[in-house]
């Protein structure tokens, strides 16, 4: 290397002490590729530099990607595999995309689901390590998985669910493995979701209709000279135009008088009365049948309800038959 290239970035002050921790492994890994790195804690930087051993000219790359995910809070057993050269890493800043701050809270916890599973769900799917902290996304992993991570996320920043694209991915994942659709087309598989707009916007009652445009100003009003010189009142004399001005208030007036007088009146209209329901009566029948009457009468002696006998004499007739038969013998 001809001349000497460095880079350098901060790091927050929690993270000073882990930095200290783990300093020696990451000076021996950028170590082996013959990169200097210096940790300065009184500024709270971090800065990697090539030498005149280094013989990989991306290395320097490779080492700035590791201390950019070091100061946003990948652990170092993680951060370490940006020297693979299958590996890459993509870090999201997603502070900016939502401007209410509590919306964006919701959004960010969403992303990383109860308990970390959609997190978890995500790096299965694309096999990339995702790490959200603060106002970014870090993202390692290949390059095929960091598309579909950086999609995920910002979708969701735009209020669209994970588990929708989850799902995509899954279903993606499950074509890939038949040879024979391996080339074919996908749409007809991946399911389709549309918004929902539960709240529609209300309408106004009065639309207002937009006139057709026309390069010619609109035809300029008539004043009063114009209308008096059509009618040809222009012509006439003072006399005459005060006495039709009288006219013309006579005649208003006129009108006002008998609306006001037809509003008082209306007090002393009385209201319409209600028709009277008509009754219905019973139909009374002109016949009476005795002869039922009669015996309805004798049913009722012939009960036992303390009424006496129908035939109370024969009693008193035997009694009496007896003592004729004995003054006979006598």
């Amino acid at each position: 290397m001809l001349e000497e290239s460095s880079f350098a970035t901060l790091f927050p002050k929690y993270r000073e002490s882990y930095l200290k921790d783990c300093w020696p492994l990451v000076e021996k890994a950028l170590g082996e590729m013959y990169i200097k790195a210096t940790l300065d804690l009184i500024e709270g930087s971090m800065t990697v530099c090539t030498t005149r051993k280094t013989f990989d000219p991306y290395s320097i790359i490779r080492a700035r990607d590791l201390i950019k995910l070091l100061a946003r809070s990948v652990p170092f057993e993680q951060a370490v595999r940006i020297l693979q050269d299958d590996m890459a890493c993509d870090i999201i800043k997603v502070g900016t995309l939502v401007r209410n701050r509590d919306r964006f809270v919701k959004r960010r916890q969403r992303l990383i689901g109860p308990k970390g599973s959609t997190l978890k769900a995500l790096e299965l799917l694309t096999n990339c390590y995702v790490m959200v902290q603060g106002n970014t996304v870090s993202a390692l992993g290949p390059y095929n998985g960091l598309k579909e991570v950086r999609k995920v996320v910002m979708d969701t920043m735009k209020n669209v669910h994970p588990i929708y694209n989850i799902k995509t991915l899954m279903i993606k994942r499950e074509l890939s493995k038949d040879p024979e659709l391996r080339v074919q087309n996908w749409e007809r598989f991946l399911p389709k979701f549309r918004h929902k707009n539960l709240a529609k916007r209300k309408e106004p009652k009065k639309k207002s209709v937009k006139k057709e445009y026309t390069p010619f100003p609109p035809q300029q009003p008539e004043s009063q000279v114009d209308k008096e010189l059509a009618s040809g009142e222009f012509f006439l004399r003072e006399s005459v135009k005060k006495r039709k001005k009288m006219e013309e208030i006579k005649v208003k007036q006129a009108e006002a008088l008998t609306k006001k007088q037809q509003q008082r009146n209306k007090a002393f209209i009385p209201p319409k009365e209600k028709p009277l329901p008509t009754q219905t009566k019973a139909p009374v029948e002109s016949k009476l049948d005795i002869n039922a009457i009669k015996e309805k009468v004798k049913k009722a002696k012939t009960k036992k309800l303390g009424a006496p006998p129908v035939n109370p004499t024969p009693a008193a007739n035997t009694s009496s038959d007896k003592k004729k038969k004995m003054k006979s013998k006598s």
